[in-house]
Order: structure tokens, then sequence, then C-alpha cells
């Protein structure tokens, strides 16, 4: 089981800047994919964006331009640089890990236990 900690979230004012991080510890070994998803008050979990193991990436249409995901193979870890960011990006960001493909689509099965990003002036 992979263990998954986020970091870096905290308050910022609209159009400002936030990095996360996602440290992965355990059995690392296997992994195709590493993504980031959020989860707003009162809505459900939503992708943000994805990060393959081979350097592919792929974002939400709503992220898209200003989000960028990273991954350091050497540290384990995966980054999100959030820039421009807006009042309706708030919400309790998760990492996620993925050893599984299905259906042409990732299945995420390990997840750390989010950091809190609020966007407000």
């Amino acid at each position: 089981q992979v263990q998954l900690v986020e970091s870096g979230g905290g308050l910022v004012q609209p159009g400002g800047s936030l990095r996360l991080s996602c440290a992965a510890s355990g059995g690392t070994g296997g992994t195709l994919a590493m993504g980031w998803f959020r989860q707003a008050p009162g809505k459900e979990r939503e992708f943000v964006a994805t990060i393959t193991w081979s350097g592919g990436t792929s974002y939400a249409d709503s992220v898209k331009g200003r989000f960028t995901i990273s991954r350091d193979y050497a540290k384990n870890t995966v980054f999100l640089q959030m820039n421009s960011l807006k009042a309706e990006d708030t919400a309790v960001y998760y990492c996620a890990s993925s050893k599984r493909f299905a259906r042409q689509e990732y299945i995420f099965d390990s997840w750390g236990q989010g950091t809190q990003v609020t966007v407000s002036a």
C-alpha cells in the first residue's frame, strides 16, 4: 500500500499562487500514474490533473493553463503548481496514485489525507 502525504495548502488571495506537494512512500513500485483531485464543500470530488510514469500529463478544463503537475522521480514526490487562483478553486486537494489501468482510465486506489486550499480576499 502506498502512503501519500500532501502539503502546501493554505489561504491565498485571488490571482495568487500555491504549490502543493505529495510525498509517496511504501509500495510505490509499479505505479502507473499520480493524480490530484479536489473536493469543494457540498460538491463531489473532481479530477484536477494527472501525470503518468512516462511524464504524460492531463488536466481538467477548469485548470488548464493555470495549473501544472510535475514529478520528482528521485524523491517520489508529485507537485501541483497553481497560478492565477480563483475563489472557485477553494477545496480540499487530494493526491492519489494508480497501479491499474482499466476501461481506458487509470484506477486510483491510494489516497492522501488532503490539504485545504482557500482562495479568498
